[in-house]
């Protein structure tokens, strides 16, 4: 069955209005460290920390905002968080001090608008398509990501810092319009899924299988982060103009994309994710030890492009991984942790690599980074690689009992079955290989006949 038009209309237009935030927030990445240079009370700790403050408010309040709009709905919070979000931005673009610009990405970071995006993905789709819902999030992100790094240099050249967050006001009061007049309106019915339970949370933290996947997350965009403390100097000092960046990050962003989708096709077909994983550890590392060593251009090309191909397996696997380890019921929350730890490792990348780089230098800072990728992975490899499992919501009925629930995971393929009265609906892990729904759905109804229903 394919998506009908509403569901259509509902991805595209929260892909693109995830999409645009993001662009908003990564686009001074690459020119901070420079431009910023001439913001009163600049410092490389204090540029480093307005790069990644935004992580810090992102992280504190996205669980909480996911949380009120189960209470007051998605699009209010969607829409006050864009919001927020641009007053950060204009903020930001007429400050001439450093403070205002920390303030502004402050307030960019809580617009915290994640979590209620993703649970509006849930509420507007249906099971059978929300995989490929989430896989156009997570492909947009990466796409905003690359555009950003190619865009913002382009826009400094043209107005500064100020032009770029100015772009990104318009952008957030676009995404304000889209939320109010494209994106459908959510259901009534809410999905465990769709988002944090505080409850599953608490239990999730104590879940040693998820550590090393938020650990992981955590340590990728600390890297993101991080590197682009050091590098936009050193390609100036390697000969390349800052009105230039764009032209060395637009090929080498391409080709790591192109290198990496073999690699991700291969790890969910063959089932090899942890040994993918592996590999794009080891390719980050190599590619941070080397970047402490390189001086020319066309190291830089080589560097960056070993470093983005690693990088880009990485943030398309883990997120894959961990849906497939969190228990029935509980990937909302799981993924609520995992996108906490992502930004709080966006606001580290600022405040420690800012801090690196003003006492020790680049090279000490690109060693220090790889060292971590490889204690990350040596913790990596002490972990079962994980069980190839999807999950899927099916309705229940009110003779469900716990006999049901022992049929259910007794059916082929049935890892896990969670039975949730206040949503009467059922939660399972299945292997998509051997699972059959149809025969999930007759054992259901089935119950209901049994009592006369």
């Amino acid at each position: 069955m394919s998506p009908d038009n509403t569901e259509q209309r509902a991805v595209i237009s929260l892909a693109s209005l995830y999409a645009l935030r993001m662009l908003g927030l990564f686009m001074v990445l690459p020119v901070l460290m420079l431009d910023g240079q001439d913001l009163a009370g600049a410092t490389p700790e204090l540029l480093g920390l307005a790069m990644g403050v935004y992580g810090l408010t992102q992280a504190l309040l996205q669980i909480p905002a996911g949380a009120l709009s189960d209470r007051i709905g998605r699009k209010p919070v969607i829409i006050g968080g864009l919001i927020i979000f641009a007053i950060g931005s204009v903020i930001a673009a007429t400050s001439d001090n450093i403070y205002g610009v920390i303030l502004g990405r402050a307030l960019q970071g809580g617009g915290a608008i994640a979590s209620a995006i993703m649970a509006l993905v849930t509420d507007l789709t249906r099971e059978e398509h929300r995989m490929k819902a989430m896989a156009s999030i997570g492909a947009s992100i990466g796409l905003s990501f690359s555009v950003a790094l190619v865009l913002g240099p382009w826009l400094a050249a043209l107005g500064g810092l100020q032009l770029i967050f100015a772009a990104t006001a318009v952008l957030a009061v676009g995404g304000v319009l889209v939320t109010i007049w494209v994106i459908p309106s959510q259901p009534a019915i809410r999905h465990r899924d769709a988002n944090a339970v505080v409850p599953v949370i608490i239990e999730q933290l104590k879940n040693r299988e998820m550590w090393p996947l938020t650990l992981g997350v955590f340590l990728v965009h600390l890297l993101m982060v991080a590197i682009f403390v050091a590098i936009p100097l050193q390609l100036v000092e390697a000969g390349l103009e800052p009105t230039q960046h764009s032209w060395l990050y637009l090929p080498v962003l391409v080709i790591s994309f192109v290198l990496m989708v073999p690699f991700i096709i291969f790890s969910e077909k063959r089932k090899k994710m942890k040994s993918v994983v592996m590999a794009a550890a080891a390719v980050i590392a190599t590619g941070l030890f080397l970047m402490s060593m390189a001086s020319q251009l066309w190291h830089w090309v080589a560097v960056l492009l070993l470093y983005f191909w690693g990088f880009n397996l990485m943030e398309a696997s883990l997120p894959s991984w961990l849906s497939k380890i969190a228990p029935a019921g509980a990937k909302g929350s799981a993924m609520g942790i995992y996108s906490s730890m992502q930004f709080f490792g966006a606001f580290s990348g600022g405040a420690l690599g800012g801090w690196i780089l003003a006492q020790y230098g680049a090279a000490i800072l690109f060693v220090g980074l790889g060292a971590l990728v490889v204690l990350w992975a040596l913790i990596l490899s002490q972990t079962n690689a994980p069980r190839h499992l999807v999950s899927v919501r099916l309705p229940g009925n009110r003779h469900l009992d716990d006999s049901v629930l022992t049929e259910l995971e007794a059916q082929p393929g049935v890892a896990e079955a969670l039975y949730l009265p206040a949503e009467n609906a059922i939660y399972l892990k299945v292997s998509a290989d051997e699972f059959s729904h149809d025969d999930a759905l007759t054992l259901i109804e089935s119950t209901g006949e049994k009592h006369g229903s």
